[in-house]
């Protein structure tokens, strides 16, 4: 498999540059299994029940856990959107808000720039 990985606004690099340069190279080695496995463990990612196509990429270090919200386009596309850093059993209401509304405004953007000629017909 060969997906692509590619972020949506500001909120997922400015969550990645917060983070201990350990966690970042464990959210990259997971980066990779996402990119490369034709079927990707659960552990490392999953559906979101409950919503409109939204996964989260699921990273564990040094019991603490990090999820990042994303989804596909066009097939083989991994749109990376907002990370946060799990505190409970319980994914915040609010990051999953920001995921659908985010995943929203992607594809509202994307109409956009393809009626504008600044994207490739899908």
């Amino acid at each position: 498999m060969n997906r692509k990985l590619t972020t949506y606004g500001n909120y997922f690099i400015e969550f990645y540059s917060g983070l201990d340069k350990k966690v970042q190279t464990k959210i990259d080695y997971v980066f990779e299994l996402v990119k490369s496995l034709d079927l990707i463990p659960k552990r490392f990612f999953k559906y979101l029940e409950g919503t409109d196509g939204i996964f989260e990429i699921r990273i564990e270090f040094e019991s603490n856990i990090y999820r990042i919200f994303c989804f596909f386009d066009e097939g083989y596309l991994v749109i990376l959107m907002n990370g946060f850093q799990k505190k409970s059993q319980k994914t915040p209401k609010q990051e999953i808000e920001l995921a659908e509304k985010l995943k929203r405004q992607y594809f509202i953007d994307k109409k956009i720039d393809i009626e504008n000629g600044k994207r490739g017909k899908v």
